[in-house]
């Protein structure tokens, strides 16, 4: 096993909006968010300045190459990218969330898998790709 970074960059690429994540392989999440797809590299590369890592891990999904050949470009070459199978992965992003953010109120009466999350969790998503990362890591 190669000893991972101290932190991870988690990032769920997609068409209109994609989901980055930093994570600690500690589990402590530092900080999520859901931006704009043509946001998305500028905001890596800061990201990547606020929380120094050696490693990006990415879904393998949708338009996942041309989004790899973009970060190669655009991050130092210390930066390693990893793609993990994302498959299923919103959908325990959608649960995930629930965990994370107990529905208050009346919504709680509602059943579990008739919940929908009020905003999109691509941010959770990318979570669950570092997760998944790390799970692998560990085997």
């Amino acid at each position: 096993m190669i000893n991972p970074p101290e932190r991870i960059l988690g990032f769920d690429p997609g068409r209109l909006k994609c989901g980055v994540a930093v994570m600690g392989v500690n589990g402590k999440v530092f900080l999520h968010q859901v931006v704009p797809s043509e946001k998305a590299i500028s905001t890596i590369q800061s990201l990547c300045q606020e929380y120094p890592t050696g490693l990006l891990v990415m879904g393998d999904q949708t338009t996942a190459k041309s989004w790899k050949k973009q970060l190669i470009e655009a991050l130092p070459a210390s930066v390693e990218i990893v793609m993990v199978d994302e498959r299923y992965s919103s959908l325990e992003a959608r649960d995930r969330y629930w965990e994370m953010y107990p529905p208050a109120g009346l919504s709680r009466l509602i059943p579990k898998g008739m919940r929908e999350p009020p905003r999109p969790v691509d941010d959770i998503v990318a979570i669950v790709l570092i997760e998944r990362y790390l799970k692998l890591q560990s085997r």
